[in-house]
């Protein structure tokens, strides 16, 4: 079923639209048709506009942090090649391959901790959902290169010396930095263990992100005990530039995710202004704060809030933005979805918040074409929503699917049809069960509602399930894939 704001709004037998001087309705977000007015006026079919420019911040692509990573990979192993000694003899065998996934394995240990820093032009070049998944994948290999050192030291010691395997691990343990070594691999395997899919689904939010911080007390284990290998202390230089990345990873650690978080605390005051009704089992929340361009957020971008509750104030919720920031007035919409988000109902005007970001790449600078479908599933709708108001785009050129189980599930609905009238904007709601007769999201079904869909830039965002099969079926409807701009979170 779909259904569509009333005529195509840009069909030349549409009313024109309301001038956007008119004050806005009183239910509206307040301000919203003065904003439009101010930033986002409409263009003529004469003059489209180019893309917009976002805001001039800078950006790492993924492809630029994925061949850094390489050559580092790269780099690690010159630094063994360098040092190794030829020998066919079975123990230097081990042994080699013992330096040699060690060395791996310290490396791959910062750069799962340096993806986790939350260094700004990380997160908005490569994208929050995309960095947990390379964390994600990362720790598995950096695990199985810890249990392959451990395993091949192991082995070389005990063909060295003639001793049995058992013998020769006691031996192994009294030596400098192999018992910090081992308790080392063994936090980080606790880490690794409660990460999986099967275990973290049964664990609270708040033990897991408890065990997790266990990978600093690791990674400072293994560090103390490649001090004291013969890959790193053989060699000063060596030792002073493996000490040095360490550092430098540290204190991008402590900087983004320690010293900024509370400096912005203090200096942007953070306080709930209002909590609203949107429709059942959704909020939106107002928080006002002081001098919060400087945050410097997109639309499409989202922020880790810490609401100063009796029963939130310990967990950071990830929520998007909902609307652009304006008058100092940040904007989230929740739906209830847990203990968690049900309790953002009932908090009070006054509230203490503490947010963390902006984060996420899912803003204007991705933008390639002149046209734009914006594509959102259930409360995927939060950032759709901003960027539906902000996108520069003439009449025609600025579409947007909202997917939903019916009509009573539709949030910001008003809001939405307002900002298409206003923007000439196209508006469809397409509707219906996810496991009806009648697929909204085929690909002849997109189509029709939008026969030049292969020159749009699509935003998507939405549940993991709908975005995967809206993926596929861009991709088959001729949309390329790199012209699909998405950022899923299965953490």
């Amino acid at each position: 079923m779909t259904i569509e704001a009333p005529a195509p709004l840009h069909a030349p037998t549409h009313a024109p639209p309301q001038p956007l001087q008119a004050p806005p309705r009183p239910d509206a977000y307040p301000a919203l048709s003065a904003y439009l007015s101010r930033s986002a006026p409409v263009p003529t079919p004469a003059s489209a506009p180019p893309a917009p420019e976002p805001v001039r911040t800078p950006r790492l692509t993924p492809r630029t942090l994925r061949t850094g990573i390489l050559t580092g990979i790269g780099t690690v192993c010159l630094l063994w090649g360098v040092q190794a000694v030829p020998s066919f003899r079975l123990d230097s065998l081990f042994a080699a391959g013992a330096h040699l996934s060690g060395l791996l394995a310290g490396y791959g240990v910062l750069v799962m901790l340096f993806l986790m820093a939350r260094v700004p032009a990380v997160e908005h070049g490569v994208g929050a959902d995309r960095l947990a998944r390379w964390h994600a994948l990362g720790g598995r290999y950096v695990l199985s290169l810890c249990a392959g050192h451990g395993l091949l030291a192991l082995c070389g010691y005990a063909a060295h010396t003639g001793a049995d395997v058992f013998s020769a691990a006691v031996d192994l343990l009294g030596y400098a930095g192999v018992l910090t070594a081992v308790l080392g691999t063994a936090l980080l395997g606790v880490v690794g263990l409660t990460s999986a899919r099967a275990v973290r689904a049964r664990l609270p939010y708040e033990t897991w992100r408890a065990l997790h911080l266990l990978t600093y007390l690791g990674a400072a284990l293994a560090f103390a005990h490649q001090l004291v290998g013969p890959d790193i202390a053989g060699s000063p230089l060596t030792l002073w530039l493996w000490a040095m990345l360490h550092a430098s990873v540290g204190v991008l650690l402590l900087w983004y995710r320690g010293v900024v978080p509370v400096r912005q605390a203090l200096r942007h005051s953070l306080r709930v202004r209002e909590v609203r009704d949107e429709g059942p089992g959704v909020v939106s929340v107002l928080v006002q704060g002081i001098g919060l361009d400087e945050l410097r957020a997109e639309p499409g971008q989202f922020f880790r809030w810490r609401f100063l509750h009796r029963r939130l104030w310990h967990t950071a919720l990830p929520f998007s933005l909902s609307a652009p920031v304006r008058d100092d007035t940040l904007r989230i919409t929740v739906k209830a979805a847990g203990d968690h988000t049900r309790r953002l109902r009932r908090l009070r005007p006054g509230t203490r918040v503490l947010a963390t970001g902006p984060f996420g790449a899912l803003t204007a600078h991705r933008r390639t074409r002149r046209k734009v479908l914006l594509l959102a599933g259930g409360v995927g709708i939060t950032p759709m929503r901003a960027l539906f108001e902000t996108l520069e785009c003439a009449p025609g050129e600025l579409t947007l699917f909202y997917r939903a189980g019916s009509e009573a599930q539709l949030v910001l609905r008003e809001e939405l049809e307002e900002i298409a009238r206003e923007r000439r904007a196209n508006l469809h709601f397409l509707l219906g069960p996810s496991d009806g007769a009648y697929d909204p999201l085929a690909p002849r079904a997109l189509r029709a509602l939008l026969p030049d869909l292969a020159e749009h830039d699509v935003f998507l965002c939405g549940p993991p399930g709908m975005a995967d099969a809206a993926t596929a079926s861009l991709r088959r409807a001729g949309v390329p894939e790199g012209h699909i701009h998405v950022e899923l979170f299965r953490f």
